[in-house]
């Protein structure tokens, strides 16, 4: 054979050589198109979605084979109303106790992970308060949303009324004014900034009295999880390692935090994390010795139980196994 006719020969087999290369290295997962997923948050960036942007930023996302990009809420933003609409694949919610009414109004939503063991809400009261009991008789500043969370429970439990509620405008100002207020928080952020304004108080947390709800959920439609049970699955499982990996270590996930929420600061990152830490908020309880993100059956069924008795929910429209997906944190585990 010519010269001539030996390049022409390799020249039509280069092609075939290419693509047999190319599917060999597809066979052996060396080339993965990563599946595209969104996960919306409850507000912005901030120090309790902390696991999230670190399981971002490390890569655990990646190497379980998903492409999330992780989308911001606020204020007056519908995040459960955006994933119905196909905007997003899963949201967090800021308790099991909201994404179960949300359901019994009509959208097919269910939890399948909640990171925070322990709901971060509180009444923050000044320095004469040293118990729930002492807030008779206080004017009590809780947002509208506070009427289908925990004001019922506290109503029921300390014999509260609403003749002592005024909005929360998310802002501490009134507080700070007048000694006779309380006000509603989270354990991780308000009563860092009243510490800030230089004003001496007390912080009361509903969860270390008996209040049931988990927070920070990993919460999506029906058809996801039925659709989509691989990638339930994979983003689930890197999102609790990106929670182990944040406690640990938070700084790669911080610098994103800051990326996507330039207002927060290196100083209430640190005060937040470590709330989180003393608090066990997502190494403590039932995750100790099950897992980070677990729900358990008792403390589901303790959620479901005070929406019914508080009349929050009509248990005809919303059953509790229908609200709640164990399937997917089940047999994780990771240890905190």
């Amino acid at each position: 054979m010519t010269f001539s006719a030996v390049s022409s020969t390799l020249r039509r087999l280069r092609p075939l050589a290419l693509a047999s290369l190319a599917l060999c290295a597809l066979g052996s997962g060396a080339v993965r198109a990563d599946e595209p997923f969104v996960y919306m948050t409850n507000w912005y960036a901030q120090a309790e979605h902390g696991g999230f942007y670190q399981a971002l930023a490390t890569g655990l996302y990646k190497k379980a084979g998903l492409d999330v990009s992780i989308k911001m809420g606020g204020p007056q933003v519908n995040v459960v109303q955006i994933m119905a609409a196909g905007q997003a694949d899963y949201v967090m919610g800021s308790s099991d106790l909201q994404m179960v009414q949300i359901r019994e109004g009509g959208v097919p939503v269910v939890n399948v992970a909640a990171l925070f063991q322990k709901d971060p809400q509180v009444l923050i009261a000044h320095e004469d308060v040293k118990k729930f009991e002492d807030l008779k008789g206080k004017t009590i500043l809780i947002a509208g949303s506070a009427q289908k969370g925990f004001w019922p429970w506290l109503k029921a439990k300390y014999g509260f009324t609403d003749a002592q509620t005024r909005p929360y405008t998310f802002n501490i100002q009134p507080f700070v004014a007048d000694k006779n207020t309380a006000q509603q928080g989270y354990l991780t952020s308000e009563p860092f900034a009243i510490q800030k304004a230089g004003v001496k108080a007390n912080t009361l947390m509903f969860s270390d009295h008996g209040f049931p709800a988990y927070a920070t959920t990993i919460s999506c439609m029906d058809k996801t999880t039925q659709t989509r049970k691989k990638a339930v699955a994979a983003f689930v499982k890197a999102s609790i390692e990106g929670w182990k990996s944040y406690l640990a270590d938070p700084a790669p996930g911080n610098a994103l935090i800051k990326k996507d929420n330039p207002q927060m600061t290196d100083e209430q990152l640190a005060y937040s994390v470590a709330k989180l830490k003393e608090t066990g908020m997502v190494g403590g309880g039932d995750a100790a010795k099950l897992g980070i993100g677990v729900m358990t059956e008792a403390r589901i069924k303790a959620s479901y139980d005070f929406l019914v008795s508080t009349q929050l929910i009509d248990p005809a429209k919303v059953k509790v196994n229908e609200a709640y997906s164990t399937e997917f944190v089940k047999d994780v585990k990771v240890l905190p």
